[in-house]
């Protein structure tokens, strides 16, 4: 759900703050991905702009040790606890309701 805030706020460091070392991000049928906190930071604006609406809503969590699997109606992620005992997204494939287009139609 903290994905979810950040991106309602739209602060694209509180994005990436989310995300470990060496993450990707991808969104579902766009040709976008970003790897790192950086391009991670960067992506945020141009998933704003086709102001999206995404929910975390997780249905289904699967987790062994220190790596968690969290399949939710909008979203796959692969999430790993840091040694300070956060977890962070590894790998997040996000799926957006895209109300630019929605409303166009």
């Amino acid at each position: 759900m903290l994905l979810e805030d950040a991106l309602v706020l739209r602060d694209p460091q509180a994005i990436a703050g989310l995300f470990g070392d060496g993450a990707v991000i991808a969104i579902a049928d766009r040709p976008t991905q970003a790897r790192g906190a950086g391009q991670i930071a960067r992506l945020a604006p141009q998933i704003w702009a086709h102001e999206p609406t995404f929910l975390a809503d997780p249905q289904h969590v699967v987790q062994a040790h220190d790596t968690a699997l969290v399949v939710a109606q909008h979203a796959i992620n692969v999430v790993r606890r840091d040694s300070d005992g956060t977890w962070r997204y590894a790998i997040s494939l996000l799926t957006f309701e895209d109300n630019a287009t929605k409303e166009q139609t």
